[in-house]
């Protein structure tokens, strides 16, 4: 019997192993980091080797170039390999520093769009900021004054999302105004900044990815999916079986 009960122990806790690492599969990475930024900044690593190392700095651009593409059409993305087939170190980390800039204002464009979403523009926002660091080296060593300024207008554009407060303790009202206002500036210095014609970007939007992933890290614990009650059916059935197992041992 006391076998039956360790075994009857080991079991639960494969099964709630197995359920809570579907979870967290689910779970959200890093809201504070931009895939997108830590890709250039991987590759940037690679092309100021000596030799610049071009075959991995493709490689590490291959993981992200579905997503430009999706999102900014597929001329960036030509453009970045384009260089790196030409042996191109500077053309390629320029054409790569115009889409962290395409980035950002994909990024912005979405939080103007779903303004009242708190939770997810204070996320995307995150992302933006954390782009803008990847640049930041680069305008800071040009014009650290404008490096300033850019980092008060994330700011101010933090302070413009408000606050809705914990059962209306904290709230603080949200100011799409002042969130325009720091979004132009940011995006007009961006612009001239690193010499981009258009700041146009795709047309996908953020919220539509938002609610994919939140359906996604929800899947788990849909129970009218077959695949889920299997835990549960393979611990009513052990359950079951001690029960009878029990139950005879008492009447021998």
């Amino acid at each position: 019997m006391k076998r039956l009960y360790l075994f009857f122990c080991l079991l639960l806790i494969f099964i709630f192993n197995h359920t809570s690492s579907i979870a967290f599969a689910y779970s959200y990475g890093d809201p504070n980091e931009e895939k997108v930024a830590e890709v250039y900044k991987q590759m940037a690593e690679k092309l100021n080797q000596q030799p610049p190392n071009f075959a991995e700095a493709k490689e590490i651009f291959e993981t992200v170039k579905e997503e430009i593409d999706m999102h900014m059409g597929t001329e960036p993305s030509k453009a970045v390999l384009a260089a790196i087939k030409a042996k191109e170190k500077e053309t390629v980390l320029k054409d790569m520093r115009k889409i962290l800039v395409l980035n950002i204002a994909r990024r912005l464009e979405n939080i103007e769009k779903n303004f009242d979403q708190y939770d997810t523009s204070k996320r995307l926002l995150a992302k933006a900021f954390a782009t803008y660091e990847a640049l930041s080296p680069i305008v800071q060593a040009k014009d650290a004054a404008l490096d300033k300024q850019m980092r008060d207008e994330f700011d101010k554009a933090l302070q413009s999302l408000g606050n809705p407060g914990l059962f209306g303790v904290g709230q603080k009202q949200s100011n799409i105004d002042q969130f325009k206002k720091s979004e132009d500036i940011i995006l007009t210095s961006l612009q001239k900044q690193f010499g981009l014609k258009s700041l146009k970007v795709g047309h996908f939007s953020e919220s539509a990815t938002e609610k994919s992933e939140a359906v996604q890290q929800k899947d788990w614990t849909d129970l009218s999916k077959l695949k889920n009650w299997i835990p549960l059916v393979v611990l009513i059935v052990v359950i079951g079986g001690v029960v009878i197992y029990s139950l005879r041992r008492r009447r021998t």
